[in-house]
């Protein structure tokens, strides 16, 4: 059987690792867990190849330092064993690549990184100069001072927009499940999803929660969504389990592969379409949907029939169906401000009235991204 060709000839690879892969349910990491890890996936680290890891563990390797029995709920705590956890995962890392002769760097981001657009490119330059310079970069959610990325975000996301971010061209989810299934197969015959073409193939699915270890954030349904996130930039996307890394990383026929659904985008393109956080809305009238959904054209003041939030010219806002659901995502050319009293109007109309600065588009094509189709 012939390896798979998009694995064995990538260049870079995002690799992302879960806690429950890493540590014991107790808290504190388990080396050897660790150890077989790098063993599986060095082969790809180095001048001949660029390996990004993105590791969760540092919450759960700080539990049993501090003496915690279980995962605490309170943010000062959370933030305590980040602080501790997060220093020994990237000394067991540092410590068992460079037994394979590779060095790593540590890279802690928040959302604050990827939702500013220079942070963002900040991000992107340092994470091609480690590449450049034949370094593993460890990328990991900053927790020791994140507040809503404890509480509410998880790594498979994280390791989506990194996979954006270095242009990558595989990104392998591992967990402690083999692979997308139909149900649960902890609970009884389950198939496995093997290849995801289009949103048409995940109907049907029960995503589940958590994993077994019961340390982390993130589980099944997750890892979907950063799948689907990733596939609908163009980044090739394997989930699988961390006890088969070297077989996925082999291009061997293992996990559930999640094909790409869209092509890439140029970096700014990707930034806005998947690192920001919207600051309002714009209603769409269902001419406007198809005018920005089919035709690929800019938004005018014609088709908004309603405007939500508190925003500036420049800032990223969703547009969306009359039902509300995001159809795109674009930097809005007014503020929230002066955009009622423009609505249904045509831009000669304005511009008559209100100078020729009012004969533009609310969101100008060049500016706008069509987002991932919502389940």
């Amino acid at each position: 059987m012939m390896p798979r060709a998009f694995v064995t000839d990538a260049s870079r690879i995002v690799v992302k690792v879960g806690s429950s892969s890493l540590t014991t349910a107790a808290g504190g990491l388990d080396v050897a867990r660790v150890e077989s890890l790098v063993s599986a996936v060095v082969g790809r680290a180095g001048p001949e190849g660029g390996l990004v890891l993105v590791s969760s563990g540092a919450i759960a390797a700080g539990l049993a330092p501090l003496g915690l029995s279980r995962r605490p709920r309170d943010l000062a705590t959370l933030q305590a064993a980040a602080s501790v956890g997060q220093s020994s995962l990237v000394h067991c890392y540092a410590g068992a690549f460079g037994r394979a002769g590779y060095r790593v760097g540590q890279v802690l981001l928040t959302a604050t990184d990827v939702i500013r657009r220079t942070h963002y490119r900040n991000a992107r330059t340092t994470l091609d100069r480690l590449l450049a310079l034949g370094v593993v970069p460890i990328v990991n959610e900053n927790d020791a001072v994140a507040t809503q990325e404890i509480r509410f975000g998880d790594n498979d996301r994280l390791a989506a927009i990194v996979a954006h971010l270095v242009s990558a061209d595989v990104l392998v989810l591992l967990s402690d499940v083999d692979g997308v299934y139909e149900s649960n197969p902890r609970l009884g015959p389950a198939a496995m999803v093997r290849e995801v073409w289009s949103d048409a193939d995940l109907d049907g699915l029960t995503a589940q929660g958590t994993g077994t270890a019961g340390v982390g954030v993130g589980g099944m349904a997750t890892k979907i969504d950063a799948a689907r996130m990733a596939a609908s930039g163009g980044v090739t996307t394997i989930v699988t389990s961390a006890a088969l890394a070297a077989e996925a990383l082999a291009g061997e026929e293992v996990g559930t592969v999640f094909h790409p659904t869209g092509p890439r985008r140029a970096s700014r393109l990707q930034w806005l379409a998947y690192a920001t956080a919207p600051e309002g809305r714009l209603y769409l009238d269902d001419g406007a949907v198809a005018a920005v959904v089919d035709r690929q054209a800019s938004l005018l003041p014609a088709g908004v029939t309603r405007v939500e939030g508190d925003f500036s010219a420049g800032d990223p806002v969703d547009l969306v169906d009359p039902l509300g659901r995001p159809v795109a995502r674009g930097l809005v050319e007014f503020d929230s401000t002066e955009l009622p009293g423009m609505l249904g109007r045509s831009t000669m109309e304005l511009a008559a009235e209100r100078g020729p600065s009012y004969e533009r588009e609310v969101v100008h094509r060049d500016d706008l991204v069509l987002l991932l189709a919502r389940r």
